[in-house]
């Protein structure tokens, strides 16, 4: 029998970065207004709202967006666990990065590039680094010391 993390990683294999981010857009979208547009998402992904309004409709088929043609949208409930799934690999991240002192663009720009192509157990071991250096301040700045003189070299 397959463990949760094991069923995870292959529905996360399932979901193109495409999906995700639509997810992701749809998900923040809700939170600010209680629901979504097609011409929401077009704006926010620079996409045309044909290329939108055809991956809602798969979204639905799939179970991820609770759709009527013409109208807005939301995230059914299994929408809502995976959109919540992305946003905290997009968080995890982007702390991961900012503790190594990058800057907001770059952070950015890397979160974007790296946030769909992780293992889970990559990201779980991520998480679990974020967490040591936020108990274990003093080893963070241990760490960026260390970084700084090999950067030297």
């Amino acid at each position: 029998m397959p463990t949760t993390a094991k069923l995870r990683a292959r529905a996360a294999a399932r979901r193109s970065e495409s999906t995700e981010d639509h997810l992701e857009r749809i998900h923040d979208l809700v939170e600010a207004k209680g629901y979504a547009r097609v011409t929401d998402i077009a704006e926010a992904l620079g996409l045309t709202r044909s290329t939108v309004s055809n991956m809602v409709r798969r979204l639905a088929a799939r179970g991820f967006v609770n759709y009527e043609r013409y109208r807005g949208f939301t995230l059914t409930a299994e929408g809502r666990a995976v959109a919540r799934h992305i946003k905290e690999r997009h968080h995890t991240l982007t702390d991961l990065l900012g503790q190594l002192g990058l800057e907001a663009d770059t952070i950015a720009a890397e979160v974007e590039d790296i946030e769909h192509h992780l293992n889970p157990a990559t990201l779980a071991a991520f998480a679990s680094l974020v967490d040591f250096w936020r108990a274990r301040p003093e080893q963070l700045r241990e760490f960026l010391k260390f970084h700084r003189r090999t950067q030297r070299r």
